[in-house]
């Protein structure tokens, strides 16, 4: 039995990979679609089109609600 109430349960360390796991789906949404957006931008400009950065955008969210859903079903695993 632990002396200062951190039991290995509960460890600061654990703590701290919760909390960055969840800031990471916090960033994941906005990240992919910059990216997406800078992906089709720079298609735009190769091609000479102005519509290729609307796909970029929305491959970008579709990674990013896939990469939620990944990270949030690990961590609800892990929960139990």
């Amino acid at each position: 039995m632990a002396e200062n109430g951190n039991d290995n349960n509960g460890s600061p360390l654990k703590d701290f990979a919760k909390a960055e796991s969840m800031i990471q789906l916090a960033i994941i949404m906005p990240a992919a679609c910059l990216i997406g957006w800078f992906g089709g931008s720079l298609l735009d400009r190769w091609l000479h089109t102005n519509w290729i950065y609307v796909v970029g955008i929305v491959l970008g969210a579709v990674a990013g609600f896939i990469q939620i859903f990944r990270v949030a079903s690990g961590y609800m695993k892990d929960a139990k």
